[in-house]
């Protein structure tokens, strides 16, 4: 009986075939398809870039300056940020309740602040540019409002 038994031979299942009759109906497809999928992937990964230009000669100079000429700087430019200002050490931070105008933050950003998102303030090393350790600067450096300290 072992003689008789017929045997079949296994083959390997492959999707070769498939992909062969399938690729070219998929490539009809995807070629009318490509540019509206290419118009939403550019769409997705680009941001368009809505901030004002900015001198970056005078900001990364105006990033070395002392705290009271950036004071003098923030209350000549925007009596209204100088009023928001706060001195933290030798540092001057800016917080709003809402997002500023892009003017305002153009403003900050040409005297040499930036953001940090950690704190939700705009920042001013005034020239400190050591990392600071962890925890809140207020609890290791004095501070205080300039305009609530200066009397006009």
């Amino acid at each position: 009986m072992r003689g008789k038994q017929s045997r079949k031979k296994k083959t390997m299942k492959t999707t070769s075939q498939k992909k062969s009759n399938w690729l070219p109906q998929e490539s009809k497809q995807s070629q009318q398809a490509a540019p509206q999928a290419q118009a939403i992937d550019t769409a997705d990964t680009e941001k368009q870039d809505t901030r004002l230009p900015i001198d970056a000669e005078t900001r990364k100079k105006n990033r070395t300056l002392p705290t009271e000429k950036v004071l003098a700087l923030l209350q000549q430019q925007d009596r209204r940020l100088w009023e928001l200002a706060e001195v933290v050490g030798k540092w001057i931070w800016v917080s709003f309740s809402e997002q500023p105008a892009p003017t305002v933050r153009q403003t900050l950003a040409q005297l040499g602040f930036h953001w940090n998102r950690t704190r939700q303030a705009w920042q001013h090393p005034c020239g400190q540019f050591r990392l600071s350790s962890a925890g809140d600067p207020h609890e290791k450096y004095q501070s205080y409002q300039p305009a609530a300290v200066t009397t006009n």
